[in-house]
């Protein structure tokens, strides 16, 4: 997991702040910080093929007992807030009770507690890798928001 924002590198410039992180990563944050993704309409949008896309979604915050954890093997989330704050919940998959991973959409449900929670606001970014399970749409202090956001796919080589 690497969970930073899109706002202030520390005086460095973007491709400096996010040199560390592989290059199909660091492509996902550097699309997101060049494009209006304020401005695109929920759905998904292609970048280059199935190796990297986005998916902009907008959904209402909830309990977490309302959310369900999730993890993937194909692909890598780069989860970017656009707007609205939400809490994401997380844990090692290997912590978690697994379902029967579901091929077709790369989703690995799971269920479980969580070891820690990241609150997301407008501008900042979380990457889960297959590992990092991750229960998203929580509503921060139990007071449900709208989010819009974009989950970039990036294709695990």
């Amino acid at each position: 997991m690497i969970w930073g924002t899109l706002k202030n590198h520390g005086g460095n410039s973007l491709q400096a702040a996010f040199a560390p992180v592989s290059a199909d990563v660091r492509e996902a944050l550097e699309w997101a910080s060049s494009h209006d993704l304020a401005s695109l309409p929920c759905g998904q949008h292609p970048i280059d093929g199935d190796r990297l896309f986005v998916n902009i979604v907008e959904y209402e915050t909830k309990k977490p007992e309302d959310r369900f954890w999730e993890a993937h093997k194909d692909y890598l989330d780069v989860h970017v807030n656009i707007s609205g704050k939400e809490q994401i919940d997380l844990n090692f998959l290997g912590n978690l009770a697994c379902g029967v991973y579901q091929p077709e959409g790369d989703f690995q449900p799971a269920d479980g507690e969580k070891n820690a929670s990241v609150v997301m606001e407008t501008g900042d970014f979380l990457v889960c890798y297959p590992e990092d399970a991750h229960r998203t749409a929580v509503a921060v202090d139990g007071k449900p928001e709208t989010v819009k956001k974009a989950i970039f796919k990036v294709r695990i080589r």
